[in-house]
């Protein structure tokens, strides 16, 4: 089967089951496996929208304990026994009485082979209804304040009429708002400047160990009402609208005074406190999010991340790297401690910042990515960005409830010859053991279960596997050996019911020693994004040089192992159709804001890579490498061009999508052309309509993006064209382009990057050498050897950054000393 049928046949199961792997057939050995470079793994979208899905109103049949492995397609049924053989632990199992009409003909919808995924709606009902409780910043400017009051009211109609809301609200004081109480407005209030356990919290506000009714069993598919002192701050919206809607609306700047050279006193970690303490006591592992609407730093009291001098500034990259943080390592053990409180109680913490500056989104990051919330960074809460990107939390489904879902856990099953190490994603560890947990670790491991309190149809998981089995496979089966894995996805629906997703995968194993089939089953694009995230998952812990170093390290192996070539011989490598995406996407992560924190704030690159795990492939990919497309007379429509700046020419506009970012590029003459307002002019109807269309396609692309991303109109040589250069491969350069702008329509860059095409020759050079399949072992010798392959390459009087990010060679005229190290550049 050829790439592109093989590429269909996955997007195919994506749509189905809503999981893409790097690898479709499966080592049989765990040798094989290690060879493969790039480890199997699934990019799994649990709650992936499927109309055709069938929802089943009854129980699953599952498998003895320990296993519980749902029934599905690949289970041997024997009809006339009425038994059931589960492909994962062997065992047989008895079919249910209501089973007993069953026949080859006539099978129950688990069963049916396209089945792969299907979804049960069990008896169980949710302890509460679905709860939020809004935290809101008051030291905001009049203007952010309104339109945050305004987004906040609005959003009151789009929540289900029974989900119970809260309001606490904070500046130099922390307020939690008794919506219970009409005749007058009561607020309790916590001193900003104390740290407050979880006790005195629910001392203070007068909270019991158990605020719902124990005495009386819910009712199938009816929430149990709320009961006791919570009822005080957490109402139903229908029945605390009115309260609520006056609450925000007389919401008025912190009055504390602030000096022209202070900031204001910000208490957001006791706020955040208090509304984990106000959720903790009575609704443990009942639906909720905390919504925290942070409009600058926290200044005051635990988890503050600046001081309240405006001469001292906020953390940089530089100073994390110099260890200068006189707040962060404090107030990251603060809102880590809360993230495990949090993810523990079962509620989602979502984090909303409108403010130019930094307010300690690095600091905060666990918050959300342990709880599966959203983290949307804005300029101001006036911005359409903010607007749009909240109205999208509450989307809804056909059936008119929320696109959510809370509460969930993930538990994969296994086949022997298969084992699980970890998970990449927002998501904390259940600590479950079985026999489907391998012995190494990727990501968060040692444990097959994982609990995320909030999900949504794009929420995505990169799960890690590895190969069980020392030797072949058994030879005297017949036919092809499965490796098998099943995903179980347990969650509160936003109806109130639990709901159970079960998706089930089969794949073949391989057969002798250097199967081709192995090497056709790669998926690139998918394989991109699994590596991205591991690679993400390293720069949190480790130098981003190191991680650099690791990314290349791996794509070498992996060319080396997959490319055919002669030995010592770069002209002759090639690479199969299916591999040869996947170095360019390598060289455009390298380059990315998710490994590259120059020109990124700490809260920047917090939020990038909270985005990228959580999204899946078709995103991730646009995130790793932009997508670029053209308009001209000569065309109709969009043309997709090369990410690179030979792209650029002056009568042609550019469509820009980094995921983040939106960009429309003007050419130099286009953009004369619509200054002088040839638009306008009878005649230049053409013109007018190629000015229209990149803006249409824009919307477009918008439509279902979440979080909304800033929108930028620029021309050719204005400062804001500096968003699209930095995203372009460097292929002309003012080392490269020697016609100083005469008779060149091509953009000059002036940067040192490496070109893709630099980089490309260096992978083929170091691919097919002989040292390509040992260990990288840096020695000042091969540093200079390295040095001689790129000098021998390269014109005189040029600067050329090689592959390892630290180490750059400066190619002088002859008899200079060629090589230089960069700072901070030290031998493995």
């Amino acid at each position: 089967m050829d790439y592109e049928a093989l590429k269909d046949q996955w997007s195919e199961v994506e749509d189905r089951d809503g999981i893409r792997l790097s690898w479709n057939t499966f080592p049989s050995t765990r040798m094989e496996a290690s060879r493969l470079v790039v480890p199997i793994g699934a990019l799994y979208t649990p709650l992936k929208e499927k109309p055709d899905t069938p929802l089943l109103q009854y129980e699953p049949v599952t498998c003895k304990v320990p296993c519980r492995a749902v029934l599905n397609p690949f289970a041997t049924v024997d009809t006339r026994a009425r038994l059931w053989i589960c492909p994962f632990c062997l065992s047989r199992n008895g079919l249910p009485a209501h089973y007993k009409d069953i026949t080859q003909d006539n099978i129950p919808p688990e069963l049916h082979p396209a089945s792969t995924t299907i979804e049960y709606r069990l008896a169980r009902s949710a302890p509460a209804p679905p709860i939020f409780v809004y935290v809101v910043d008051t030291c905001q400017e009049e203007d952010s304040l309104k339109a945050l009051k305004d987004s906040l009211v609005m959003s009151l109609s789009l929540l289900p009429p029974n989900a119970l809301v809260g309001l606490v609200t904070f500046g130099t004081m922390a307020q939690v708002h008794e919506l219970g109480y009409t005749e007058c407005a009561k607020s309790f209030v916590f001193r900003g400047s104390k740290d407050y356990a979880a006790k005195q919290v629910q001392e203070m506000l007068g909270l019991s160990t158990s605020g719902m009714r124990t005495n009386v069993p819910p009712q199938p598919g009816r929430p149990a009402p709320v009961m006791g002192p919570a009822a005080r701050f957490l109402l139903p919206v229908q029945q605390c609208e009115f309260q609520l809607t006056n609450a925000l609306e007389q919401l008025q700047k912190d009055p504390w005074p602030v000096a022209n050279d202070k900031r204001s006193l910000r208490c957001t970690g006791v706020a955040l406190s208090v509304a984990v303490g106000l959720l903790e006591t009575s609704f443990q592992n009942a639906g909720g999010r905390i919504m925290l609407f942070a409009g600058g730093p926290a200044t005051e009291g635990p988890g503050l991340v600046v001081g309240p001098e405006l001469r001292e500034p906020i953390r940089s990259h530089h100073d994390i790297d110099r260890d200068n943080i006189k707040y962060y390592k404090k107030a990251l053990k603060f809102y880590d401690n809360l993230a495990k409180r949090v993810s523990h109680n079962g509620h989602i913490i979502d984090i909303f910042a409108g403010c130019l500056d930094q307010v300690g989104l690095l600091e905060m990051k666990g918050l959300s990515n342990s709880t599966g919330g959203h983290m949307i960074l804005t300029d101001s809460f006036t911005s359409s960005q903010f607007k749009q990107s909240f109205v999208r939390v509450f989307d809804k489904d056909a059936t008119d409830n929320l696109l959510m879902g809370f509460n969930a856990s993930l538990e994969v099953l296994t086949t022997k010859e298969l084992k699980v190490t970890g998970l990449i994603g927002h998501a904390v560890s259940l600590n479950k053991k079985s026999n489907s947990v391998g012995e190494t670790e990727c990501g968060i491991g040692n444990t097959c279960s994982w609990k995320m309190c909030g999900i949504d149809p794009t929420a995505s998981y990169g799960l890690y596997f590895e190969i069980a089995n020392q030797g072949g496979p058994a030879q005297h089966q017949q036919g092809p050996q499965k490796g098998m894995m099943q995903f179980l996805t347990f969650y509160q629906h936003s109806s109130g019911q639990f709901h159970l997703r079960v998706t089930t995968v089969a794949r073949n194993l391989s057969g002798p020693a250097g199967d081709p089939a192995i090497a056709q089953s790669f998926d690139q694009e998918a394989a991109a994004v699994l590596m991205s995230r591991i690679a993400v998952f390293k720069a949190e812990v480790d130098d981003g040089p190191d991680v650099l170093r690791w990314v290349d390290r791996m794509l070498i192996r992996l060319c080396s192992r997959f490319a055919e070539y002669r030995k010592d011989d770069p002209s002759s490598f090639r690479l199969e159709k299916n591999f040869t995406l996947y170095p360019q996407f390598m060289f455009h992560l390298r380059r990315s804001h998710f490994l590259q924190v120059f020109n990124s704030s700490p809260d920047e690159t917090a939020f990038y890579r909270h985005v990228l795990n959580h999204e899946y492939v078709g995103d991730s990919l646009v995130m790793i490498q932009p997508t670029l497309d053209s308009y001209t007379f000569d065309q109709e429509g969009s043309v997709p061009v090369l990410l690179d700046s030979a792209s650029i020419h002056p009568t042609h506009i550019l469509l820009l999508d980094t995921f983040f970012q939106i960009l429309i590029f003007h050419g130099e003459t286009m953009a004369e052309w619509r200054k002088a307002g040839y638009q306008d002019q009878e005649g230049y109807e053409n013109f007018k309509s190629i000015l229209e269309q990149p803006k249409e396609d824009a919307r477009e692309l918008v439509q279902d993006r979440f979080p909304l991303p800033r929108f930028i109109i620029c021309d050719a040589g204005g400062s804001q064209a500096r968003f699209l250069l930095a995203k372009l491969n460097p292929s002309t350069t003012h080392t490269t382009n020697n016609n100083y702008g005469n008779g060149n329509s091509t953009q000059t860059i002036f940067t040192d990057d490496v070109s893709l095409q630099s980089f490309m020759d260096h992978l083929m050079k170091l691919a097919v050498s002989a040292q390509s399949s040992a260990p990288l072992v840096w020695s000042q010798e091969s540093t200079q050897q390295a040095y001689n392959v790129a000098y021998a390459d390269k014109a005189k009087g040029q600067l050329l950054l090689w592959m390892w990010g630290t180490l750059r060679f400066n190619v002088g005229s002859a008899g200079e000393s060629p090589l230089q190290l960069e700072e901070g550049f030290y031998m493995e």
